[in-house]
């Protein structure tokens, strides 16, 4: 109908990345399990093994999308002592792997290699429902899988049997199928899964340069002036 798109590009790679990491290790560590356990009254004397999570040093750490957001995330996770990066996409590519020395291979090995799996991918039909309970399979039964890409790259019914099941230790997701996801949704009812309300972009000094951007694309389009940010039809 010749109307024309704007949108606010490279302006919540930071904010995502860092939510990225920090979901990965509130699951790694039981950090929402832990705080409700000092709410409840479930904090006693020491015990050895209570409340014992998984670390980043001398780890495995899988990326799925090495775009800017992975590459962000990557960029943060290396000064935790992380040993290896893998990363797998729609192709190679080594002038950004070449900075953390991240390895392309299929998904596959990603899944069975990785002790931390972060996707940061873009959905397309050859992402979507990608990660399922083949891939969940071939994960280690310590490993911890993040999603702050978008909530259909998951089958979230076979990520629920992994996680119910032992197969995998944890998971972390910012983004769902739908949502908001209801509050009577299985995923919710595990301890060993934590589910934020799509909050990657939400830092005060990201949502104002979003609504900035959107400004100027809207005032530019009125005006009949090429916007700032304006999508190719």
């Amino acid at each position: 109908r010749g109307i024309r798109v704007g949108y606010t590009p490279d302006v919540l790679t930071d904010a995502t990345a860092e939510l990225s990491v920090a979901l990965l290790l509130s699951a790694c560590r039981r950090l929402p399990e832990a705080a409700q356990q000092v709410r409840s009254g479930g904090w006693t004397t020491w015990k050895p093994l209570w409340m014992c999570g998984h670390g980043l040093s001398d780890s495995t750490v899988g990326i799925i999308g090495l775009g800017r957001i992975g590459q962000a995330v990557a960029r943060r996770l290396k000064p935790f002592g992380v040993r290896k990066f893998l990363y797998t996409g729609s192709g190679p590519k080594p002038e950004s792997a070449a900075e953390f020395g991240a390895e392309f291979v299929p998904l596959a090995r990603l899944a069975e290699e990785s002790d931390f799996v972060v996707v940061t991918c873009a959905l397309t039909p050859a992402t979507q429902g990608m990660c399922n309970k083949d891939f969940f399979g071939r994960m280690k039964k310590t490993s911890v899988f993040v999603n702050t890409s978008r909530g259909a790259v998951v089958n979230q019914e076979d990520l629920y049997e992994a996680l119910a099941q032992g197969q995998i230790a944890a998971a972390g997701l910012d983004v769902t199928t739908p949502e908001p996801l209801p509050t009577d949704h299985p995923l919710l009812s595990l301890q060993n899964c934590v589910v934020l309300p799509h909050i990657g972009s939400a830092t005060y000094a990201t949502r104002s340069t979003m609504a900035v951007l959107a400004a100027r694309n809207l005032l530019a389009g009125l005006r009949g002036e090429p916007m700032p940010h304006e999508l190719t039809l």
